[in-house]
């Protein structure tokens, strides 16, 4: 089980391609915060980025960073350079046209891809909007990563027939690889609670088997012994990875996987509550309402408007 991957299935993260930045000379532009993530690429050249709270950081083509959702930055050709707020509306128009964002004089000598990342607002395990720092990795950490984006940057400079669909799937992909290649070369940091719980061998061990089975009646007794651990074992390393038990990680997981069905689905609330590792409907529906507020049914009727 690719707990990473199944992760960031149920909790709809998604991205899209955001803008195409052309520019030479000296420039330098403030963004907006955006909502979701926000993977920059640098394709050609050099750029600052500039993150409140943090020293600049110089990338280089081939690099690439990743900033959690509404994180105020700015990118410029220079650590000193005074930034310019963002023209929202010639951003909008050059994603819809298709063309590229223009920044300083010609001719340009830096590029930069933009990809957003939005996650299911349903889902209660954000694990985009758990980053604590930007993630930066730097050309060559990881080839995989790296043979992608001249894929995507080949796709956006030369369209073919289906390059839509190419891009977005290619944008999808870019976000489990750099996840992947970050972790495997910056072992010394932490990327938030959940991302760095993915280091902890014993978590990850518990965590694909919870993910490829939610409906076994899992206790903490149980997944320490499919993990060939204590149970004191298995709740120490739980804490210190996700600052919760393992209980209270098997009973979040189920609530997301439900919601996201109750409100995607037909399916009645007893075969969801069997679904997700529920012995009967009634004990679904208290542990539901305690988690959301309401109960299976009234949550499906609010979520769908």
């Amino acid at each position: 089980m690719d707990v990473l991957a199944e992760v960031l299935r149920v909790s709809g993260a998604r991205g899209a391609l955001g803008v195409v930045l052309k520019a030479g000379g000296l420039w330098g532009q403030w963004l907006d915060s955006y909502p979701g993530a926000a993977l920059h690429l640098v394709s050609r050249g050099t750029v600052w980025l500039h993150v409140a709270g943090e020293k600049p950081l110089e990338m280089r083509a081939g690099d690439a960073v990743l900033l959690s959702p509404g994180t105020a930055h700015g990118m410029a050709s220079g650590p000193g350079v005074t930034m310019g707020s963002c023209d929202r509306e010639a951003a909008v128009r050059t994603v819809a046209d298709g063309g590229a964002l223009h920044l300083g004089s010609a001719p340009a000598r830096t590029e930069v891809i933009t990809l957003h990342y939005e996650q299911d607002p349903e889902v209660s395990m954000p694990v985009l909007s758990s980053l604590t720092r930007p993630m930066h990795v730097a050309a060559g950490e990881n080839a995989q990563f790296g043979r992608t984006v001249e894929l995507l940057t080949a796709e956006l400079t030369q369209p073919l027939f289906g390059a839509t669909a190419a891009v977005n799937s290619i944008v999808d992909l870019l976000l489990v690889q750099f996840v992947r290649a970050w972790l495997a070369r910056h072992p010394e940091e932490r990327a938030g609670s959940w991302l760095g719980a993915m280091r902890d061998p014993v978590v990850r061990d518990a965590l694909a088997r919870v993910h490829a089975r939610p409906e076994h009646p899992w206790t903490t007794e149980s997944l320490a012994a499919a993990t060939r651990v204590s149970r004191a074992t298995l709740s120490r390393h739980f804490r210190s990875a996700l600052g919760q038990t393992p209980g209270a990680y098997v009973e979040q997981w189920r609530m997301n996987l439900a919601s996201v069905r109750l409100r995607d689905t037909d399916e009645p609330v007893e075969s969801i509550s069997g679904a997700v590792g529920y012995g009967s409907p009634h004990a679904f529906s208290r542990a539901f309402r305690r988690a959301r507020g309401v109960a299976p049914g009234e949550y499906r009727s609010l979520v769908r408007g």
